[in-house]
């Protein structure tokens, strides 16, 4: 995985559990003093909105590097990580399905069962990428990176000297 496809998903997924958190403390355990108030805190529409826009980020951010990191290690069997990593993605997948819905759905008993699923999804895919990261990011896998960047280089530099023998 390159440092941009890391600080991707990683900045995407800070940015949508933060905004979601936030959202639901404000949702759901805040009490408004107020008996008619439709929001409980004045920035609750605000972490709505700042969460909806995150999201398809953080579902673009792992779709960059379904290929060359989730497929290649499944393909490959990589056993470090291979457990949090299935379980993150296992969790993903129906996490955004479920954050599409609550947009889409309007049956008051489907909205809180697609509610509760993503909350539940959506903490699992929290904790899940945080055990990936210490599972997949021992000593081994950051010397496996290491060689990778190593050979990454070799290549570009044989290229580069190839292309200015032929000039």
């Amino acid at each position: 995985m390159t440092r941009f496809e890391r600080w991707a998903v990683w900045s995407t997924s800070v940015a949508t559990l933060v905004t979601g958190v936030l959202f639901m403390w404000m949702k759901y355990l805040l009490v408004s003093d107020d008996p008619f108030a439709v929001v409980n805190h004045p920035w609750q529409p605000l972490m709505l909105k700042l969460h909806i826009l995150v999201a398809p980020l953080l579902t673009f951010s792992i779709g960059l590097v379904a290929l060359r990191h989730v497929w290649r290690h499944v393909q490959s069997g990589m056993r470090d990580g291979r457990r949090t990593g299935l379980v993150t993605l296992v969790a993903l997948g129906p996490m955004i399905v479920t954050g599409y819905l609550i947009q889409a759905v309007t049956h008051q008993g489907w909205l809180e069962a697609m509610a509760i699923s993503h909350i539940a999804l959506g903490l699992l895919y929290g904790v899940g990428l945080l055990l990936h990261q210490f599972a997949a990011g021992g000593k081994r896998a950051r010397s496996v990176r290491v060689v990778e960047r190593r050979g990454r280089r070799r290549e570009q530099h044989d290229v580069t000297l190839s292309g200015t023998k032929g000039a």
